[in-house]
């Protein structure tokens, strides 16, 4: 019986330059650091880097749902970094507000809200 999500592992195209990406623009903390591979702490799971991978534009992307207090704010924070975003914040049909960003290898990233009742 399966429990609860432990990890999850991004193939990256240049390991350095996205290590630093969900460091200092997303900031989250770097739980472990090998030459290749970096752990970073997401509330509990797992967020894992290793090299190996192509843009995933051309391989397409899971998409990975991050928990955020204010969507609209934390949307603006990163779009100030430079980050890209496909798609903007927008309340969705199933009681989240979304909106997705990539990540230097095309990845792509959801920070999440629950919407007020």
């Amino acid at each position: 019986m399966i429990k609860r999500l432990n990890n999850i592992t991004f193939p990256v195209s240049d390991l350095k330059e996205i290590t630093a990406f969900y460091e200092k623009v997303l900031g989250l903390k770097k739980q472990s650091e090998w030459p290749t591979y970096v752990i970073f702490d997401c509330g509990g799971v797992d967020l894992a880097l290793e090299p190996g991978g192509e843009k995933a534009e051309k391989k397409g992307s899971p998409y990975v749902f991050l928990i955020v207090d204010d969507v609209d704010a934390e949307y603006q924070e990163l779009k100030n970094k430079g980050v890209k975003f496909k798609y903007e914040p927008k309340d969705q049909t199933w009681g989240g507000r979304v909106a997705t960003l990539t990540d230097p290898d095309g990845n792509l990233l959801c920070i999440w809200q629950r919407k007020e009742k």
